[in-house]
């Protein structure tokens, strides 16, 4: 049997040298939630644990301040 080897994803944050995630870019952050609003896994998104962890306080940050909602209905 052959292996299937998947290429692994590389880190957005790191691959386009972002030193911060901010929490005021809607669109942006959207990338990272699903359709019900939920923040996407590494695994599915390919950052790295030190991008992740920004990116969830950004986007909770944002759903604090209305930018983004808690759930989609």
């Amino acid at each position: 049997m052959e292996e299937i080897k998947r290429k692994e994803k590389q880190c957005y944050f790191c691959a386009n040298n972002l030193k911060e995630v901010g929490y005021k870019d809607a669109n942006f952050l959207r990338r990272f939630i699903n359709f019900y609003g939920k923040i996407l896994p590494r695994k599915r998104t390919g950052t790295c644990s030190k991008h992740q962890r920004k990116l969830a306080v950004a986007i909770k940050r944002a759903r604090v301040m209305a930018i983004l909602p808690f759930v989609n209905k």
